[in-house]
């Protein structure tokens, strides 16, 4: 009897590891099958900019506005519409986030930037530019390159190992000059410039969502080894990582929503993924050392394809309008800024029979 159900638990042992083998089989994609898979990603993520900016605007039409301090758009079913596109593709991100690395899965999300450009040209009335075309098509081709010469996922065997690598003296540095940058512009930058300097929420959502990314893929290959046979839910380290990126997420998700708010859409997303990118690609590289064993030529490529996908959202970015309800929040910011733009109006329309005052 003892001899039959010793038999029974190993061949159940072994029942289990092909199971897992033929999971991993069927489940990770390679560099190649990722670009195909990428695409539906961020369809996904790059709409959801679009209906959340719709909610926010509706929001704002009836309430204080989300950069004022307003959380009406908590009550607009269009923006949790956005919310919940936005959940799906970040799920689908986090997915990524276990079997590849962030410097391939970050930049992809230029590929976002390209759908919230062309939905915003016909939902949010942003014209795209034919100069915004060209920025679309550079942004396929780098992140094309990307992905032939992205380096492979390293092999961890506990969440241990990863806390040893969160917990190196040179990733210790770069979370602490975070904290400390993230402070700043919480605390001083926020209400002296919030409302005029794009760079202020673009920085905070940047500099938290490089951790976010950190903590999320430590979150992930904790998963992925709990689905592999190697519980990871008695240690700690697990818990810690899950409760940083519950935190990084929230606040992350928080500014984002005032930049969204605040400024255009298309000239928020392309500053927002270039600074966002740049961080993650430094804070991974510190963390899991994603060039470690590399060649020259491969990281001299992947560089050059960030370059091109960089230039890409750059010229997105400079061929778009500005936002009006932007120059006008400005404006009324500064009076000095204000009583210019009443002058300049009086002086180049000499037709009207009315002329603007200003009033402080």
């Amino acid at each position: 009897m003892y001899n039959y159900n010793n038999n029974n638990r190993q061949q159940n042992k072994t029942h289990l590891r092909h199971l897992s083998l033929d999971w991993q089989m069927r489940i990770v994609p390679t560099n190649d099958q990722w670009m195909h898979h990428h695409h539906h990603l961020c369809a996904f993520i790059g709409s959801s900019f679009i209906v959340k900016k719709l909610g926010l605007q509706r929001a704002g039409a009836s309430g204080i506005r989300a950069s004022s301090g307003g959380y009406g758009y908590l009550k607009e079913p269009l923006w949790w519409i956005g919310m919940i596109t936005m959940i799906v593709g970040e799920l689908a991100n986090f997915v990524a986030y276990m079997f590849a690395p962030a410097v391939l899965v970050t930049p992809l999300g230029a590929l976002s930037i390209i759908v919230s450009a062309v939905l915003a040209h016909f939902f949010l009335k942003e014209k795209l530019q034919k100069m915004g075309i060209l920025g679309c098509v550079l942004c396929i081709v780098g992140s094309t390159l990307i992905v032939l010469h992205a380096p492979s996922e390293s092999s961890l065997t506990s969440v241990e190992e990863v806390w040893e690598l969160a917990t190196q003296p040179a990733f210790l540095l770069y979370l602490a000059s975070a904290i400390a940058i993230v402070l700043v512009l919480i605390l001083y930058c926020e209400p002296r410039y919030g409302q005029t300097n794009i760079m202020v929420y673009v920085g905070i959502c940047s500099v938290i969502g490089s951790l976010t990314v950190m903590s999320v893929k430590a979150v992930g290959i904790a998963i992925k080894l709990t689905i592999e046979g190697s519980s990871q839910a008695a240690s700690f380290q697990t818990w810690v990582f899950v409760m940083v990126a519950i935190t990084c997420i929230i606040t992350q998700l928080n500014y984002l929503n005032k930049a969204l708010d605040t400024f255009n859409t298309t000239v928020v997303s392309p500053i927002y993924y270039a600074l966002f990118t740049s961080l993650t690609i430094f804070a991974s590289a510190i963390m899991f050392k994603d060039w470690s064993g590399q060649s020259a030529s491969s990281i001299v490529s992947v560089l050059c394809g960030f370059i091109v996908v960089l230039s890409g959202t750059l010229i997105l970015h400079s061929t778009r309008e500005k936002d009006p309800a932007s120059v006008t929040g400005f404006a009324s910011y500064h009076p000095i800024k204000q009583l210019e733009l009443v002058q300049h109006v009086n002086d180049h329309t000499p037709h009207l029979s009315t002329k603007l005052s200003f009033s402080n």
